[in-house]
């Protein structure tokens, strides 16, 4: 299905965003990703939902009026908001992937009227871990490889201390096979292409921000919130950090297909699997 494209203007950005079907439910990418690598996701939950995934600004079409800005989860949580206000759909069903679920954790605990349910799916949530102290080293390791030797050097090493190969939804934590076996499409390597190139604003300005945000516990502590943790992440750092923040919200854990980018080689088994877990929340 092909996705209806518009902006929306917020202050000091302009948000890119792609909307299918009916019914509203919101996709927010993680790390350096933008609103493509929902799309076969997307394409599958559209027949249920309006399906809308969106830029965070700094990342691809979603541009900053001036110079690029330190991300600040408030201001992506109140971005978050202001769209699902400007499609007079709310309350959304809200799903968020590695930082993209740092954000939704944000609009939940700060917009709570503007939530139905939210599905956070492999947040990077290290401050909630009884000792985050040496998963903030490698997140600094990280940054100061980009400052001193660049981004390329940088990702490689990202990619490969976390199992990930590179492609379009790398971005926080979690295994990957390897890269995929066939020819990616035009649009595929579109996105891939687009989110490369926010590997930089990612690791200057988004990598420490997302890696320390605390989720505000007491706001979101009875709030309909669910963890998602992919079946092939069982045993790695994600999947503690997910039980530690699903343990302090005394919130459901659901299983995923795949890793941390179970969406993208599973996008049918991938959209039931939230479908449902939208509809228990």
């Amino acid at each position: 299905m092909t996705p209806q494209t518009s902006t929306l203007k917020v202050p000091g950005a302009s948000l890119y965003y792609e909307m299918r079907g009916s019914g509203p439910v919101l996709l927010i990418p993680g790390g350096p990703q933008d609103a493509g690598v929902f799309a076969d996701v997307a394409g599958h939950l559209a027949d249920r939902y309006t399906v809308v995934a969106y830029d965070p600004r700094g990342n691809s079409r979603s541009t900053f009026d001036g110079e690029p800005q330190e991300q600040d989860l408030d201001v992506h949580g109140d971005d978050a908001a202001r769209l699902i206000e400007a499609l007079g759909a709310g309350p959304a069903y809200v799903f968020g992937t590695s930082g993209g679920a740092q954000i939704g954790l944000n609009l939940a605990a700060r917009h709570p009227g503007r939530v139905r349910a939210l599905v956070a799916h492999e947040p990077p949530s290290m401050m909630l871990l009884d000792d985050p102290s040496p998963s903030l080293a490698g997140m600094r390791d990280l940054h100061d490889t980009y400052r001193s030797q660049g981004v390329e050097a940088a990702m490689q090493k990202f990619f490969s201390e976390n199992s990930l190969s590179e492609g379009p939804g790398q971005d926080e934590a979690g295994p990957q096979d390897g890269p995929p076996s066939f020819e990616p499409s035009p649009e595929e390597a579109e996105t891939s292409a687009r989110v490369s190139g926010n590997f930089e604003y990612w690791l200057a300005h988004g990598v420490m921000p997302l890696s320390l945000y605390r989720p505000d516990i007491e706001a979101l502590r009875g709030r309909p919130v669910v963890v998602g943790i992919g079946e092939e992440s069982i045993g790695q750092p994600i999947d503690g950090m997910g039980k530690a923040l699903a343990d302090r919200l005394g919130s459901k854990r659901a299983a995923f297909p795949g890793d941390h980018m179970g969406f993208a080689p599973y996008p049918d088994r991938f959209a039931e699997t939230l479908h449902l877990t939208l509809r228990g929340a």
